[in-house]
């Protein structure tokens, strides 16, 4: 049987196309496992807007998308304590338990979730980049999860104002979480999510579904590092890489399918 570990509703919210929401249910599946935030359902525009600072062809053009049903998300980037758990090694380059899993690929962060899946009976998978997108919005429309300005102390990324800037990823949590109460969202680093690369959002399915392609296909990373700008913590920012590549400042953040 699965172990619920947590479950607290802590925040309520309104999303565009939708009614109040509890922003916060968190569990885990089990002791070791990641803690999961519910991702509630609605409605959102994916990409950024005419005029945003920094915007590229990448991001446009912006649509709507609609999420039919709950998922849940990790509410921080896979640790190195849970990634050491399923997979009994650790390849990180800033080692200790509490900080996010980093020089993981796509290929194996796969699996990282098939193993997962194993031990829990669950369905555990990547994010789609629309699902991220989504999920780091929050029901908002800023530049940033947390408004249009980078500000002081809101994440890891050189010029974001903490002492982790252009040397280290932090402890996952170390800065304020957004409003469906998920951490690490912009800055720290990089996370994969589940789709191939597109150049542009031409033909973009509008259901957050992945955008699929051959199994060589490079993959989107999405949030930024503690080695980038603040121009890259962009809740519109995407970028792309071989599913084979790894680097210190590329992890992961994990979703699971809802019953």
């Amino acid at each position: 049987m699965v172990a619920i570990r947590r479950l607290v509703g802590v925040l309520m919210l309104s999303l565009a196309g939708g009614g109040p929401v509890c922003a916060a249910d968190t569990f885990s599946d089990c002791t070791d496992c990641p803690i999961l935030v519910v991702i509630p359902a609605g409605t959102a525009r994916i990409g950024s807007p005419p005029g945003e600072p920094g915007r590229e062809t990448f991001e446009e053009p912006r649509h709507t998308v609609t999420i039919a049903k709950p998922f849940a998300l990790g509410r921080t980037p896979v640790t190195q304590a849970e990634w050491q758990a399923v997979m009994g090694s650790n390849p990180s380059r800033f080692k200790n338990d509490t900080r996010p899993v980093e020089s993981v690929s796509w290929i194996e962060v796969q699996t990282f979730l098939h193993r997962l899946n194993e031990k829990t009976g669950q369905h555990y998978r990547l994010p789609t980049e629309t699902e991220w997108e989504y999920a780091a919005r929050a029901g908002g429309d800023t530049r940033y999860p947390w408004g249009d300005e980078i500000g002081v102390g809101k994440a890891a990324c050189v010029g974001c104002g903490s002492r982790w800037d252009g040397e280290q990823t932090a402890p996952v949590g170390s800065f304020p979480p957004n409003r469906f109460g998920l951490f690490d969202m912009a800055g720290n680093v990089w996370q994969w999510t589940q789709d191939c690369w597109s150049a542009n959002y031409q033909g973009a399915p509008a259901d957050g579904s992945a955008r699929t392609g051959p199994e060589t296909c490079s993959r989107v990373i999405r949030g930024g590092s503690w080695g980038n700008s603040p121009a890259h913590l962009r809740c519109a920012k995407r970028m792309r890489f071989a599913s084979d590549f790894r680097f210190i400042d590329i992890g992961v953040r994990i979703a699971r399918d809802l019953d």
